[in-house]
């Protein structure tokens, strides 16, 4: 070694350098490896079949520069040290990164910390440790599983279905589970019921309402209209008597603090944060926000976790911190613990800040509107998880009128404790019935008067992102590192589309998960998944081993993929609908076929006859607030040969037609426009600025709002090849990732 001798870090992300810097000043250097540093390669299968499923890692081009300043500090470094995130993606990292820079410096530490400041930095410099092998294992057994699947599987779906597609170990259950809802919604059939409620007063003459649930020594069950005339005739020549007031206390206790799973679906329900916002705005908060004079700080704990357990310092301090702001009788006699379920990571933390001294007001000012949002909801949860429970006094009155009970109820706080900070949105509605009088038993209540009410059962709801990542946590399918990926992934693959805030699949991911689960009824299977999950984590725990894991999925995988292959024609012929179109050209059936641009209709006698034509149902309006430019009239979105357009809706009378906005911001610098879907003259589709000809920026491939994690240029775009399917690369730095 040479020069100067001082100790190296190598953490991910420039942004955690930043605020690590600051901490330790020049005594280290510090570098950032932006993420990964091999990979499978992109071209090939990258695993040795024939050899314990061996991967080929290869160096990624996108972080040459990256390396290069690490193998240059690493030379003139005394030790380095290697504090990637903490948990299986991490040491993978480490363990890259200590295979890259074993020539250059064996003297190579694992450092691992779960919160981004001075004093768990400290804590880790004093107590370095060895990579973890088994860590690195179990990240290795789930990229040679999900490459495995990936990489057979999809060629299957594009001579089946569509040249493009792509399946995934645990995105395609996550798809199965949304499906399997939307057919459930289907199949659902309405069922009518009535209730009855009287609106009552005693000898108080304060009016208060009880519900019917009982005829006799039966449940209350009215099926319709006429049902519900003659028994509230009924009961209106009754004599209404209070039989029983029971009075009591009850306790709300706080909920435990977030993992990442709760705060993906609190984050989704009250802030309406898609989980990669929430992830990302997480990260943000974890690897360091600049607080002015205060410098970079991390404000909370690692956000990949699906541990509720909190640090005995960061209790303490809360506990103090509520007993300061807020009384004594806020704080609880001793400190509140939370019993993490299954196999939670032991050494992790649940999601929480870094100082409850650093409130969100004392924040706010350095904060983004999305950060703000996101870590007073971390805070407050955390606070509020080491408060004193809420009381409430809850007194209920059951009511005869002849053979018909009645019930009434009514909820007085009598102590806010834990939802002075947090309250559960659900759960408080509850809470919130009307005070009832004083009641005593055998008193005669005046009936004033009596409705009856219609009602219809209900469908399950669709999946929201947050209802979808708590199926999946329930159901044992990924872990907290891929939630927001899976969610992510099914919607730029088209399989999925928002709809009021909910999951609704596309008709193209319908077809791809009937595919799916007629042709790999045992891979593609919610228990099935979850018990490679728990596989994960036998290794992790060092119980099994990583090559046993994969080559039992492998044998059997291989074995559905070989019938899958030879029932293809079958397979393929199953999901070909009869449409009742007949081709204009040649008078065979039309099928429906699913292209780059959406579903069509397809001549079935291809190859010898090659007539198209748009699916009528894309043609059917879809609100659109946009006036014919020529005629005044509303516009509808068509799909043409050539993509989705504006008509304006009196064609054929009028011949308007406009091209329709992607949602996306042209990213040319100083430029105002939006990028929207244009033909070319050979009709082939483009996307360019809605400002042409002042601004001439155009694509053949279609962008995505997603900015560059290398150049930060604000869009990627789309790019299909037979090799690697769909990728996304950077028009400016040529940056490429999957999608």
């Amino acid at each position: 070694m040479k020069g100067n001798t001082r100790p190296l870090i190598v953490v991910e992300s420039p942004t955690k350098a930043r605020t690590i810097g600051r901490f330790l000043g020049r005594k280290f250097g510090i570098k950032a490896s932006n993420g990964h540093i091999m990979d499978l390669p992109k071209a090939k299968l990258g695993v040795d079949l024939e050899n314990d499923f061996e991967p080929k890692y290869v160096l990624l081009r996108s972080k040459s520069r990256a390396l290069k300043e690490i193998r240059e500090a690493a030379e003139k470094a005394s030790e380095v040290y290697l504090a990637p995130d903490p948990d299986r993606e991490g040491e993978a990292i480490a363990w890259h990164l200590h295979q890259y820079l074993r020539k250059t410096n064996k003297n190579t530490k694992r450092l691992v910390f779960y919160e981004v400041t001075k004093e768990a930095l400290e804590e880790a410099l004093a107590h370095s440790q060895r990579i973890d092998m088994k860590k690195v294992d179990a990240q290795q057994a789930r990229r040679v599983l999900d490459r495995l699947v990936g990489y057979l599987v999809s060629p299957f779906l594009w001579t089946t279905l569509r040249y493009g597609l792509s399946a995934g170990r645990v995105q395609s259950v996550a798809l199965r589970l949304i499906c399997e809802r939307e057919d459930e919604i289907a199949a659902f059939v309405a069922r009518e019921y009535w209730s009855i409620e009287a609106r009552l007063t005693g000898k108080t003459k304060e009016p208060f309402s009880a519900k019917l649930v009982s005829v006799g020594e039966k449940k209350a069950e009215i099926g319709d209209h006429a049902k519900a005339d003659a028994v509230a005739k009924e009961i209106r020549k009754q004599e209404f008597v209070v039989k029983s007031v029971k009075e009591q206390e009850r306790k709300r206790n706080p909920f435990a603090p977030f993992t990442t799973s709760t705060l993906q679906q609190e984050a989704s329900k009250r802030l309406r944060f898609s989980s990669k916002r929430t992830m990302t705005t997480a990260q943000q908060l974890y690897e360091g926000i600049d607080l002015g004079p205060e410098g970079q700080v991390g404000l909370i704990t690692y956000m990949r976790t699906d541990s509720t357990r909190s640090s005995v310092q960061s209790i303490n301090q809360v506990r103090k911190h509520i007993e300061l702001s807020m009384g004594k009788e806020y704080v609880p006699h001793s400190p509140k613990m939370y019993a993490s379920k299954g196999r939670a990571q032991g050494a992790h933390e649940a999601i929480r800040p870094t100082s409850a001294a650093r409130t969100p007001e004392k924040v706010a000012q350095f904060l983004s509107d999305s950060q703000l949002k996101l870590y007073r909801l971390i805070w407050n949860r955390f606070v509020s998880s080491q408060m004193a429970p809420a009381r409430y006094h809850m007194t209920s009155a059951e009511i005869k009128a002849g053979k018909f009970g009645f019930r009434a109820s009514g909820t007085r706080m009598t102590f806010d404790g834990f939802t002075r900070v947090y309250r559960d949105i659900e759960r408080s509605k509850e809470m919130e019935e009307e005070l009832l009088p004083k009641l005593e038993e055998q008193e005669k209540l005046k009936l004033k008067k009596l409705d009856t009410l219609q009602h219809f059962t209900e469908p399950p709801p669709r999946y929201t992102e947050g209802t979808l990542v708590k199926a999946l946590d329930e159901n044992g399918i990924g872990r907290p590192s891929t939630y927001a990926t899976i969610v992510g992934t099914i919607h730029t693959r088209k399989y999925v589309a928002s709809e009021k805030g909910r999951l609704k699949p596309t008709e193209l991911g319908m077809t791809t998960s009937k595919l799916l689960v007629k042709a790999f009824p045992d891979i593609f299977n919610v228990e099935f998944t979850a018990t490679m999950e728990d596989s994960l984590d036998l290794i992790e725990e060092g119980s099994r081993q990583w090559v046993e894991v994969v080559r039992k999925f492998y044998e059997p995988f291989q074995a559905s993929l070989d019938k899958a292959e030879r029932a293809k024609s079958k397979l393929r012929a199953e999901l070909v609908a009869d449409t009742g179109v007949v081709c204009e050209e040649c008078g065979k059936k039309m099928v429906k076929k699913f292209g780059r641009a959406g579903a069509f209709l397809a001549c079935s006698g291809y190859p010898e006859c090659r007539f198209t034509k748009p699916l009528e149902e894309s043609e059917k309006e879809t609100a659109v607030d946009e006036k014919c430019e020529l005629c005044g009239a509303p516009m509808k979105v068509r799909q043409g040969k050539y993509g989705r357009f504006l008509s304006c809706s009196r064609y054929p009378e009028c011949k308007g037609t406009k091209s329709l906005t992607l949602g996306i911001d042209c990213p040319e610098k100083g430029c105002s426009g939006a990028l929207v879907e244009r033909r070319s003259r050979t009709g082939r589709v483009f996307f360019g600025c809605n400002r042409y000809p002042k601004c001439k920026f155009a694509s053949w491939n279609k962008p995505v709002k997603q900015e560059c994690p290398e150049c930060g240029y604000p869009i990627l775009v789309e790019k299909v090849t037979k090799t690697r399917g769909t990728t996304l690369q950077c028009p400016k730095c040529k940056h490429e990732q999957s999608r």
